[in-house]
C-alpha cells in the first residue's frame, strides 16, 4: 500500500513539473494570430504545435509555398526565435528571407542528400522545445510518417511545415492542414513601375476543426494582406442619333 502511494505521489510531482514549464509557452504561442486567413481556423487561431502540409506540384508552386511559409514563421520567430530548415534540394537562398523580416542567421539549414532520412531528421528536430519552427521539403509523406511527426510536435509544441515537392500521389496524412499555394501576379505599390510585393493564390484544402477556404494573399509591410480583386470595368454604349 505504501509503495503504491509513493508511486502516485511521484507521478503527480512529474505532472506538476510538466505543467509548470509547458503552460507559459502554450500561452505565448496561442497569442500568435494570422490575418487575413485566421477566420478559417477554430477560434481564429492558426494551429500551432501541429504539422502543416503543402502540396507543390511544380517548381513554381514550391517557390510560392516557401515564400508563404516564410511569412508564417516570421511571426513565430519573433524575439530572436530560431528555426531549422531541412532540405535535399539546396534551393534555398538565405538572403531572400530578409524581405519577410527573418534574419538568415536565425535559420539553421540542414542539407541532406538521402530523402529517406529527411523526415527522421525533422522528427528529431521537432523534439527540441527551444525551436520556433521546423521546415522540411520532401517528396512523399505517408500517414504513418505524418503521425510520428504530429506526435513529436504535440509533445514539444514546435510547429512543423512539410513542403511536398512534386509528390507521386496525394494521400491521406495526419497533418492539421493541407495547403496549395500558387504564384499570382504581384500588385504594384502606388503605381511605381517594377516588381511588386509577393502575391499568391492560397487554397486551404483541409483543416481540422476549421473551414477550408481560398484567398488571394500578398505580403507587404511585414504581414499578410488580403488582395481585393479590381471591380470589372463597366462599358456604356451610347446610341447614335439619327
Amino acid at each position: 500500500m505504501q509503495q503504491g502511494r509513493a508511486e502516485i505521489i511521484d507521478q503527480l510531482r512529474r505532472d506538476v513539473l510538466v505543467q509548470r514549464f509547458s503552460t507559459p509557452r502554450a500561452k505565448l504561442l496561442s497569442n500568435v494570430r494570422f490575418e487575413p486567413f485566421s477566420s478559417a481556423f477554430h477560434a481564429n487561431q492558426f494551429p500551432l504545435g501541429a504539422i502543416h502540409e503543402f502540396i507543390c506540384s511544380s517548381d513554381e508552386t514550391f517557390t510560392a509555398s516557401a515564400g508563404f511559409v516564410s511569412g508564417i514563421i516570421s511571426s513565430l520567430m519573433q524575439n530572436n526565435g530560431v528555426a531549422i530548415w531541412i532540405s535535399s534540394t539546396q534551393k534555398m537562398f538565405p538572403p531572400a528571407f530578409i524581405q519577410y523580416g527573418i534574419r538568415p542567421d536565425k535559420i539553421v539549414f540542414i542539407n541532406h542528400n538521402k530523402p529517406g532520412d529527411i523526415l527522421w531528421i525533422m522528427e528529431e528536430a521537432l523534439r527540441c522545445k527551444g525551436l520556433a519552427a521546423v521546415i522540411c521539403d520532401t517528396r512523399e509523406l505517408s500517414f504513418k510518417q505524418s503521425r510520428r511527426l504530429q506526435l513529436a510536435t504535440e509533445q514539444s509544441q514546435v510547429t512543423g511545415f512539410v513542403l511536398r515537392n512534386k509528390p507521386r500521389m496525394i494521400n491521406t496524412t495526419a497533418c492539421a492542414t493541407r495547403w496549395l499555394i500558387s504564384p499570382a501576379f504581384s500588385r504594384k505599390f502606388q503605381n511605381i513601375p517594377g516588381i511588386g510585393f509577393p502575391c499568391w493564390d492560397v487554397e486551404l484544402q483541409k483543416v481540422k476543426n476549421g473551414k477550408p477556404q481560398s484567398w488571394k494573399i500578398s505580403w507587404s509591410a511585414g504581414h499578410f494582406n488580403h488582395v481585393q480583386e479590381p471591380a470589372p470595368a463597366i462599358t456604356i454604349h451610347q446610341k447614335k442619333a439619327g
